[in-house]
């Protein structure tokens, strides 16, 4: 119950945000709002992943043992991902049993598991009509409707880009989604 509480205000957030990029008189439906909210965190999380360098993906910011390295981070992520998305798409999670945070260590590794995870959300995004984004689908002992499945995707995705920024600006890189924003600011002026 909780979940659905939270999603009416970041769903009314997607719409708003899915409005003030839209053209004027377009409709922004819940489906077009999902695609264009993963298409975002897909974007952020691969170039994260791609520009923290091999070296630094055993790095943990501070010194709290239960903190992730950089590839937990993005490996974790995968996972999330590869059971969410095999949610929404109804098929069995190709992970399932698997505990990719601690089996995966190098930057090839994880980037694959993260790209491997996204073609499956692609499959799962790429389904999402205005017809059936409302149907149920199974999460765990659950149902849920699919729009909240690829919610979830978005939001988490969302967090863990967050967390991983922490990372990357430790070492002094700069987040793909303020170069991106600043490279969007300056083809406007």
């Amino acid at each position: 119950m909780k979940r659905v509480l939270y999603a009416i205000p970041v769903l009314a957030l997607f719409s708003t945000v899915a409005l003030s990029q839209a053209p004027a008189g377009q409709k922004v439906t819940l489906q077009t709002s999902l695609q264009r909210g993963y298409a975002g965190i897909k974007m952020n999380l691969t170039q994260e992943a791609e520009k923290m360098p091999e070296a630094d993906y055993a790095f943990k910011p501070g010194s709290t043992p239960e903190a992730r390295t950089f590839a937990q981070v993005i490996a974790h992520i995968a996972q999330s991902q590869f059971g969410q998305c095999a949610g929404a798409t109804g098929q069995p999670n190709p992970m399932q049993g698997k505990n990719l945070e601690q089996e995966l260590k190098t930057k090839a590794d994880v980037t694959k598991a993260l790209a491997d995870s996204f073609a499956l959300g692609d499959k799962a995004v790429a389904a999402v009509t205005d017809a059936n984004v409302t149907e149920m689908v199974k999460q765990g002992n659950n149902e849920v409707t699919r729009a909240a499945q690829l919610l979830g995707v978005i939001v988490h995705g969302n967090e863990m880009a967050g967390t991983a920024y922490v990372y990357l600006r430790s070492k002094n890189i700069v987040p793909p989604s303020t170069e991106n924003a600043q490279r969007g600011m300056r083809g406007r002026g």
